[in-house]
């Protein structure tokens, strides 16, 4: 069964408008990157499995709630970069692990070509990063790779997503969840979303071709 929660609030359509207007500054895009990869990262983490601590507060003692599982945050390089610092503000003991993973423009293929996870110390729970969830094919790689190394639990987080994606995920991986700020309806002859923001990529970091 599929997981996927596109989540509907008010300042994410508000940020999203930013992001799929071509006019937007790259500063600007950046900074509603952020701003709606914090909303995902609330709702993607809301049942992360805690435990008690004993603290003592100014008044007396108490008891509160810790996390008690570690988190790797695994950003798709190079547009997930985009989603690490508001993720880390949010899990600022999380480790970061990069994956690169570029587009064969001529058969919108993903081609890996940076994978330095070591053989052990997996995280419980991974959070993958992109802001662009399109054919899934690099998903997919990135999901195959993550449970080939030991991690107990996968979760994707992405911007927008064309519904050809989630369904792929959901149908490939029905035990990984899936947040997404928006599902657009199709995918381009060139596999681009549709209406999609454009290549997330070369607007977070200004670099069109």
């Amino acid at each position: 069964m599929s997981q996927v929660t596109r989540i509907e609030h008010p300042l994410i359509e508000h940020h999203l408008c930013r992001v799929r207007d071509q006019a937007t500054r790259p500063s600007e895009f950046r900074a509603a990157v952020h701003r709606l990869s914090m909303l995902l990262g609330v709702y993607a983490t809301q049942d992360l499995t805690t435990e008690p601590v004993g603290l003592t507060t100014p008044i007396c003692e108490t008891v509160g709630q810790q996390l008690a599982v570690r988190i790797g945050l695994v950003p798709i390089l190079r547009a997930g970069l985009g989603m690490v610092e508001p993720m880390l503000q949010l899990l600022p003991d999380a480790a970061v692990w990069h994956l690169g993973l570029y587009r064969n423009e001529e058969t919108a293929e993903p081609v890996g070509y940076y994978d330095k996870l070591p053989l052990q110390n997996a995280p419980n729970v991974a959070l993958v990063l992109d802001p662009m969830l399109a054919t899934g094919g690099s998903v997919d790689l990135v999901i195959r790779r993550l449970m080939q190394w030991g991690v107990d639990e996968i979760r994707v987080l992405s911007v927008i997503a064309s519904q050809a994606g989630v369904d792929r995920v959901g149908r490939d991986f029905p035990d990984v969840k899936v947040y997404v700020a928006a599902i657009d309806p199709t995918l381009n002859d060139q596999s681009y979303i549709v209406p999609g923001l454009g290549d997330a990529g070369d607007r977070i970091f200004d670099t069109p071709t």
